[in-house]
């Protein structure tokens, strides 16, 4: 289909509390007495309530939880439009790419249609019902989410987190209805963009691309075609296709025969697409062209990536029987390092405006793999051709997290429908590497005692979409996933990919370093916000102490005023902060510093525990980049993009060529250097005490590609706390940076924060640098 207008704008808002006013339709409008404020489209209604002067920013204190007692409300949206030319005397569709959630929708007054899914798009055919003269009035109510949840049974298979049973058959995003990583705002809204779109024959309806071999820089490119014909006959229809990228092209030409069919289009000396640290991820532009008797009669433009991605896995893991989890991509074995990504914003009509800035703090930090959380939205287009072009790989949940969904055959009828529009919108993006059913609700049915090969979602309906729409991209049941063994044995560290919270005691505590997992999929540690963010969203009288204080507990996520299930989160950064410096700060500058110190020496850690095992680990996707709203969380760059300290160690350990230095053993430490990439690496590097500047090993080293290679031992005592200063330069290896730099923190707690303050200049001062001064600021 062709956009031939795009409705988005400034439409007209209002609202009551749903079934308090006799309200049929649109000739209803009229004679309402209620307020009548702006609206913009894309949005949500909270946005415009504090827009119109209506609503106090809901971020900032405790004026998150006034949204309660909108989610009664019914929103009716109206705006006119005038016909386009093209819309007159061709078939045309109105094509809604976000209703938030249960819409009704009226065209001049006549019915469309309704739908019940805030995540995928609804298109309605409005072929002769626009107007030839004058403009068009064009209506949706939104209805309440949480009126509708109450309309449905709930059986005892059924189960979700204490605030979260409203989530269970309306589907929106679960995190709306509250996270410990999201606030609670079960929104409305027209939240992505309406247009009106013809709909032409001949066209070419679908296309499908997919990489069927990789042999060298040979590459075969395979494509699956649909067409929308007339009912003249196919002789002289060809689909001709053409690919250019940077320095290359190929081209083939397919006769048609019917109105689907496959092709197989050999592209020698390809420029395979890569991710990020491993080689460059070219991309073609292919135009396709149906073509009758030569002349051109539709055409379409696709970016293609040129790449095979495989995922090597067993269902169990054991000292007996060592298992994998392991990506390869062109057949190369691939060692993951990235983040899982959250909410864009708490109200998902502003995700695309922070797109860009946000996936490029990614590719600053070295990810080549994002994991889009199944708590979330799918994430549009634009987030996936910025991953396609920035090499970042895609590990997509399906939208069910944390709970036991319902089985009965209309829902999993429903959730059939959202799976096969995501899989067909998405799948020709080559970042997109793998579909997960979900998150994490296999162990939720574990933790109830049952058998999670029972639940229909993530064992048929899910899987089967996948095999009909891209069958050649792997499929994961649940993240992480319970395979049969797993549940006849009761035992979570059989899983070879695991999410590692556990206790969240010390980051070098027993629970970490002896974790069974070949690829953490989460982990996580908490980390204050920067102080300047802080008085942002905490208004002055809350902004200290931390205990006790609701404003605190509130952009902890907590839902529940005096008695949430997240409370315990300030008191956790607080404790971790004491298990690293034995005491407490009494102010909130010192508080802030002293816990992002925490954090960013755990998250180094973890990502160096994982790459010193290679390849018995293979991957590691850390909780998270950024927050979706002013919160106190694991996020390393707050939601108002300031940096916590933790950033910065991890943009230099993430670096395809890292040295890093083992934790003691027999009275010494292995320095180590890491190379993630597809090329052998050589340079020189220098460890040296931080505060003697005694040199403690300098040496040259080489190292071959995607290995690990031993440079030697330190000797130390585990009794010492002591900061080493490890740099060096290449001279061959994957590209910039041609310098590098990290530090390992010796010892064991409580060090002195005053003395770690002192060190922190000379940490920073080393290359890929920051501002010491700043941080926590």
């Amino acid at each position: 289909m062709a956009c031939i207008a795009v409705l988005d704008g400034t439409w007209e808002l209002t609202w009551f509390v749903e079934g308090t006013r006799a309200v049929a339709g649109p000739a209803d409008l009229a004679r309402l007495d209620t307020p009548r404020i702006p609206a913009r489209v894309p949005g949500n209604v909270e946005l415009d309530l504090v827009a119109a002067g209506l609503l106090s920013d809901p971020f900032v204190g405790d004026n998150m939880h006034r949204l309660r007692e909108l989610e009664a409300c019914e929103w009716w949206y109206s705006t006119r439009f005038a016909t386009p030319p093209a819309g007159c005397g061709q078939r045309v569709c109105l094509v809604f790419h976000g209703l938030d959630c249960l819409a009704t929708v009226w065209l001049n007054g006549q019915l469309l249609g309704r739908t019940d899914n805030a995540l995928v798009e609804h298109a309605f055919e409005v072929t002769g019902l626009l107007a030839s003269e004058g403009d068009n009035e064009l209506v949706v109510r939104l209805g309440s989410a949480v009126h509708a949840a109450r309309q449905y049974d709930y059986p005892p298979v059924t189960q979700a987190m204490v605030t979260n049973f409203e989530s269970l058959y309306v589907r929106k995003p679960p995190h709306a209805y509250g996270w410990d990583i999201a606030p609670r705002a079960v929104s409305a809204g027209i939240w992505r963009s309406v247009e009106l779109q013809t709909v032409p024959t001949p066209a070419i309806e679908e296309l499908y691309y997919f990489t069927r071999r990789v042999d060298g820089d040979r590459a075969v490119l395979g494509v699956h075609w649909r067409l929308r014909l007339d009912t003249a006959p196919v002789d002289g229809l060809a689909l001709h296709f053409r690919g250019a990228g940077a320095d290359h092209s190929f081209a083939h030409t397919e006769p048609v025969r019917f109105s689907a069919g496959v092709a197989e289009i050999a592209v020698p000396e390809a420029r395979l697409w890569w991710p990020r640290g491993y080689g460059e991820p070219h991309l073609y532009e292919v135009t396709c062209q149906l073509q009758r008797d030569g002349q051109v009669v539709a055409q379409r433009v696709d970016t293609v990536g040129l790449r095979t991605v495989e995922l090597v896995r067993t269902d169990t893991t054991c000292a007996d029987q060592p298992g994998q989890f392991l990506f390869r991509v062109n057949g190369v074995p691939i060692f993951c390092k990235g983040s899982n990504w959250v909410p864009a914003d708490a109200f998902h009509s502003r995700d695309a405006s922070r797109y860009e800035r946000l996936l490029g703090l990614c590719a600053d930090l070295g990810c080549n793999i994002l994991r889009c959380w199944g708590g979330n939205v799918y994430e549009d287009h634009a987030f996936f051709s910025l991953c396609d072009r920035l090499g970042i790989l895609v590990w997509q949940d399906f939208a069910f997290a944390c709970a036991l969904y319902p089985q009965d055959d209309a829902f999993l009828a429903r959730v059939r429908t959202e799976a096969e529009k995501v899989v067909r919108k998405l799948r020709n993006h080559p970042s997109l590497a793998l579909w997960a059913g979900d998150n994490e609700n296999d162990v939720f049915y574990l933790g109830q005692g049952l058998d999670p090969g029972a639940n229909r979602l993530t064992r048929d309906v899910l899987p089967e979409v996948c095999r009909q729409w891209d069958p050649r991209r792997p499929y994961l049941p649940s993240s992480p996933y319970a395979a049969p063994e797993v549940v006849r044995r009761g035992d979570h560290r059989l899983m070879p990919e695991q999410h590692l919270w556990g206790p969240r005691d010390y980051f070098k505590s027993r629970f970490y370093t002896e974790n069974t997992a070949h690829f953490a999929s989460e982990i996580g540690y908490h980390g204050c916000p920067n102080v300047s963010s802080i008085e942002r969203f905490i208004e002055p009288a809350y902004r200290w102490p931390w205990q006790d204080n609701p404003q605190w507990l509130t952009h902890a996520a907590d839902q529940i005023p005096g008695g949430g299930p997240y409370r315990y989160r300030i008191r956790l950064m607080a404790d971790q902060i004491e298990e690293l410096f034995g005491r407490r700060p009494d102010s909130l500058a010192e508080f802030a510093l002293a816990s992002q110190i925490s954090q960013a020496e755990a998250k180094k850690f973890f990502i160096e525990l994982f790459r010193l095992r290679r390849w018995r680990t293979t991957g590691i996707i850390w909780w998270n980049v950024s927050d979706c709203w002013p919160q106190f969380s694991d996020a390393v760059v707050d939601y108002y993009f300031g940096r916590k300290l933790a950033y910065w160690y991890i943009r230099r350990v993430q670096q395809p060529v890292c040295i890093m230095v083992a934790e003691p053993e027999d009275w010494h430490c292995r320095v180590v250097v890491g190379n993630d990439s597809r090329q052998p690496a050589r340079g020189r590097c220098r460890v040296t005490d931080a505060d003697s500047d005694e040199v403690l090993l300098e040496t040259p080293f080489a190292v071959e590609a995607n290995a690990n290679r031993d440079l030697g031992r330190v000797r130390v005592s585990r009794g010492a706390q002591r900061l080493w200063l490890i740099e060096w330069e290449l001279e061959a290896g994957p590209g910039a940076p041609a310098r590098g730099a990290n530090h390992y923190l010796l010892g064991s707690p409580p060090f002195s924060l005053a003395t770690y303050q002192r060190w922190l200049p000379r940490i920073a001062g080393l290359p890929l640098g920051f501002a010491a001064s700043q941080v926590a600021r």
